[in-house]
């Protein structure tokens, strides 16, 4: 029986969810089983996941490209589905500067690539409730690294294939001429064990708006490694390619699997590089890789790691580490330190600009956190402020991209000493200076604030939101500073965001900040002087539909 004889059989396109194609098999889900005949029902239908089950025809050797055919067609659907779901809902949380989701949950930033004369950006996005399901790509585009629109139809990929019918997984892109190609893991999950499927597929297009998915390009797990492979990074080395996938072997340890190809299309394992690390969490994720001032970094996303830090009590957590990659492709790692020490940075994703600067953006959110107050309007979660990534003196240096600095609009004098001084906005750039014993109050207002302190005895900063709004995830986080007498602090503030940098950038803080509409206001106490303070204009909206 042809795939389109068995797309009648089950009612009709209109009447099918996903199709999968594991094994012998091809499974269609259907919506409405009352469209199947009664004999189909009884020999074939599986009530509890409104499947209908048929084995392949060994002999169909246009099954493939058929397979894609559908698939273009459910995806017309899906994206047909989700236009009312792609309106921005009014929130006093939704961020002024910073890339949020028009309704329903977004998660990690992907393909973040300069690809002729614009800044590209793509999101996962779970455009029907605030849940982590099937995941769907969102093309941003900039030409500023500040102001975003989206792209075309806004939706780039759906979940609307056989290799990726349950989610659109994280990757990166590749500027190849005209061409712009994404390279993204593929998720599926078959009967009802909800065994997962994952393969590494490969979407192209010609001009960087419209984009046409040519199925997996890796079909098969790396040996000994779990369906827990994904989020393929790509980089050029040694005039050939190498794919970085973060992988989970199969004793539950994690690792980074690596592939190599001459044509992009075609890929050969290379091997699982790691071990030199021990046991250093259960998986990793979202691999990344770059060099800077000649000393080659892998930023990972390592699962079940333990902090240095009891506050820190989440699996999740963000690592760049010292990377020696060999002419084989092979990878050493070494020295692994935090990215971030805040509560929200997670899946970062860089690129190099026109002028050759490392930037770097991530999702601020965490895998397991879906609770917070903007859920009752409808979205959660954002992308954090760019950031600009250096290498000085032995040291990661990581500051706001100065690209930011044209969102300054009023400047603030505020008054010298302790006390009470109301901003007006949530949107803000401050910088300050505190001493030890200090602390400084943000998003302050009668029903709470944020903490800001400096622990003169333990000489820690302590980042403390348990007096705001947030109803799950830790409260504190702590970083301990080998500073003399003073601590340096760059604050970027947004409706519900902080993002601190520390002492000129050698370390960072991010953290979503929920508090009241009215929570405008900072206060000071103990010696904190306020070296500069500018109100933050809104940047262009991310949700205008671009037509160019």
């Amino acid at each position: 029986m042809s795939l389109l004889s068995i797309i009648d059989e089950c009612g009709g396109l209109e009447n099918v969810v996903r199709i999968l194609s594991p094994d012998t098999r091809i499974i269609v889900e259907v919506r409405d089983c009352g469209l199947l005949s009664a004999q189909l029902v009884r020999s074939s239908y599986h009530s509890a996941l409104k499947q209908v089950t048929y084995c392949k025809d060994a002999d169909d050797v246009e099954l493939e490209q058929q397979l894609l055919q559908v698939g273009k067609l459910i995806a017309q659907q899906q994206l047909a589905a989700a236009q009312d779901y792609l309106v921005p809902v009014q929130c006093p949380h939704r961020p002024n500067w910073h890339i949020s989701p028009p309704q329903g949950l977004l998660n990690d930033p992907n393909g973040f690539i300069y690809h002729q004369g614009q800044y590209h950006l793509f999101y996962q996005l779970y455009p029907y409730a605030c849940e982590h399901k099937d995941k769907h790509w969102v093309h941003l585009a900039s030409k500023d690294l500040v102001n975003w629109q989206w792209q075309s139809q806004s939706l780039t990929l759906t979940p609307s294939d056989w290799f990726d019918s349950h989610g659109v997984f994280s990757g990166h892109a590749v500027s190849q001429g005209d061409e712009l190609m994404l390279f993204y893991t593929g998720n599926v999950r078959i009967d009802e064990q909800r065994d997962r499927h994952t393969t590494q597929c490969l979407a192209t297009s010609k001009d960087g708006i419209t984009f046409t998915k040519q199925g997996p390009v890796i079909s098969e797990l790396p040996p000994g490694v779990t369906p827990h492979c994904r989020d393929p990074k790509v980089i050029r080395h040694n005039d050939r390619w190498l794919m970085l996938l973060g992988a989970q072997r199969e004793d539950e340890i994690g690792r980074l699997a690596i592939y190599q190809s001459d044509d992009l299309k075609k890929w050969t394992f290379v091997a699982l590089c790691g071990d030199e690390l021990g046991d250093f969490g259960y998986m990793w994720e979202c691999p990344d890789f770059f060099t800077l001032n000649n000393q080659d970094f892998i930023v990972i996303c390592p699962q079940g790691i333990k902090s240095a830090y009891p506050s820190h009590t989440v699996p999740h957590h963000n690592c760049i580490l010292k990377a020696a990659l060999d002419s084989d492709g092979k990878v050493q790692l070494c020295d692994p330190q935090p990215l971030d020490h805040g509560f929200d940075f997670y899946a970062p994703q860089s690129l190099q600009t026109v002028d050759g600067r490392r930037v770097m953006c991530a999702w601020m959110g965490l895998p397991d956190e879906a609770n917070h107050p903007s859920v009752d309007n409808g979205w959660m979660h954002q992308l954090t402020t760019l950031r600009q990534l250096s290498y000085e003196n032995g040291q990661l240096i990581q500051r706001p991209i100065t690209e930011l600095q044209s969102l300054r609009g009023e400047i603030i004098s505020i008054p010298a000493g302790e006390g009470v001084f109301d901003l007006q906005s949530k949107a803000f750039e401050l910088k300050v200076t505190m001493q030890w014993g200090s602390s400084l109050q943000v998003h302050q207002s009668e029903s709470g604030y944020c903490e800001i302190r400096l622990d003169k005895e333990s000489k820690k900063l302590y980042l403390d939101r348990s007096n705001t709004l947030i109803r799950e995830g830790d409260t504190v986080r702590e970083l301990s500073l080998d500073t003399s007498e003073s601590v340096q602090l760059h604050i970027l503030s947004d409706n519900s965001s902080l993002e601190l940098f520390i002492n000129n950038g050698a370390a960072v803080m991010s953290a979503r900040i929920f508090t009241s509409e009215n929570a405008t206001a900072i206060s000071r106490a103990g010696q904190v002087d306020i070296d500069a303070c500018w109100l933050l204009h809104s940047a262009a909206s991310p949700f205008v539909n671009s037509q160019e």
